[in-house]
């Protein structure tokens, strides 16, 4: 079983890194002017800015 790769508000950070909001749905379409935040293993994820939007880990 894999690490999760989708959080929502009040979820924990599993790593350290900067974590930007994407589209829930696969298909959609992009999300214009996501919000991005740096996290610390264990800090709390804020809330989202829209309901169909999850926080993932922007990989370089």
């Amino acid at each position: 079983m894999g690490e999760r790769t989708l959080f929502v508000g009040g979820d924990q950070a599993p790593n350290d890194g900067f974590y930007v909001e994407v589209s829930e749905q696969r298909h959609g379409s992009p999300v214009n002017d996501p919000k991005g935040i740096q996290l610390k293993q264990g800090d709390h994820f804020p809330s989202l800015s829209d309901k169909d939007r999850k926080w993932t880990l922007r990989r370089k």
